[in-house]
């Protein structure tokens, strides 16, 4: 069975180990580009001994921004310094990943630490799009029903930036279906009550996200990888909502349409949502997935210690380790767990002086 720091291959893509720094929004741009803090963030945990490193939820168009200080990859003119962040992470050993999104109606946001709720158009706001008219909560304003015309035209926002993304230098690249925002809107029946070909039947709320695929494989190469995260469940006990069962299919599609790995988190599409959070609480459905779907799977939510990802790779439940907070608090938590699980990783030769002997 794997091992945290056995190497892995998507394709034509191989990461030195089994783990990934997940998507985490730095909410640190202007207009979309990347800077010295994304550089400094991502790029120490290439240094820290991360197989992939992946960027937070990158926007495919200034209103798919969760709030005005996302990352973006809407505008060539991002290109460069997204260039110089992957050619660094490369250095390292590492993988660049991207994870492409759009917020759809949690958009216009603010960003967390000055409060919560939407940003006015005079701070920089604007007027979100969803699936149906259903604002998030109270706090946020009712989104734009999108039309088929502008269904179609995020569609070709995700394929532009999926080859923005490869001319920048990925080598992963990770579509966003999770976590409340546009793409899981369409596939949950919380959010979605259209009556046309993207609502209503699963193979209807389905649609969407197919189609995003089916653009993107026109502009991504054939021989790099693709992920999509999921939310597996919705966390609301009702029979109109997203479960597991309907993750298992949508799941099974995505790997006949060349997807390589289901990156399987939960929960984010309603505040009624009641989550039972426990280390590794999510791992449970990615070994389901993984089973039933037979597709490679991301194990991802309160992953903290090197043993506890080391059991969840061998007993089969993921393929891969994604971790968020730990690798906040520690970008260099790849070097310190090799030895407790008696593994090898090389350092940098800068830091070998400091290594535990």
């Amino acid at each position: 069975m794997p091992r945290l720091f056995d190497p892995i291959t998507f394709k034509q893509v191989t990461a030195r180990n089994r783990m990934m720094v997940s998507p985490m929004c730095q909410y640190s741009s202007v207009n979309g580009f990347a800077n010295d803090w994304h550089l400094v963030h991502l790029g120490s945990r290439a240094v820290g001994g991360a197989g992939i490193v992946m960027t937070e939820a990158t926007a495919v168009s200034p209103e798919g921004r969760i709030s005005p200080n996302d990352l973006g990859i809407w505008d060539d003119e991002h290109i460069s310094f997204l260039s110089r962040i992957t050619e660094f992470i490369h250095q390292q050993g590492a993988v660049a990943a991207i994870q492409l999104a759009h917020a759809g109606r949690k958009a216009s946001t603010a960003v967390p630490w000055k409060g919560r709720g939407d940003v006015t158009a005079e701070d920089g706001g604007w007027k979100p799009v969803a699936p149906s008219p259903i604002p998030w909560d109270t706090d946020h304003q009712i989104p734009e029903a999108l039309r088929e015309s502008g269904i179609r035209t995020v569609v070709n926002q995700f394929k532009d930036a999926a080859l923005r993304a490869q001319k920048a230098g990925f080598r992963i690249l990770e579509i966003h279906a999770s976590h409340g925002y546009l793409i899981h809107e369409f596939l949950s029946p919380i959010t979605n009550k259209r009556s046309d070909w993207y609502g209503g039947s699963f193979e209807n709320r389905t649609r969407f996200l197919m189609e995003i695929i089916e653009g993107i494989r026109t502009t991504w190469p054939e021989e790099l990888p693709i992920f999509v995260r999921i939310s597996a469940t919705d966390w609301i006990e009702s029979e109109h909502s997203w479960n597991v069962d309907q993750s298992v299919a949508l799941s099974k599609m995505l790997k006949s349409a060349g997807v390589d790995l289901i990156d399987v988190s939960s929960g984010g599409i309603d505040p009624k949502q009641r989550i039972n959070v426990h280390a590794g609480y999510q791992v449970p459905f990615s070994e389901r997935i993984k089973k039933e779907a037979e597709i490679a799977t991301g194990a991802v939510g309160l992953i903290t210690e090197g043993m506890q990802a080391e059991t969840i790779l061998s007993s089969g439940q993921s393929d891969l380790i994604i971790m968020a907070r730990e690798l906040l608090r520690n970008p260099y938590f790849p070097l310190l767990e090799a030895p407790t699980v008696r593994q090898h990783i090389d350092w940098p030769v800068q830091y070998e002086r400091s290594k535990p002997r």
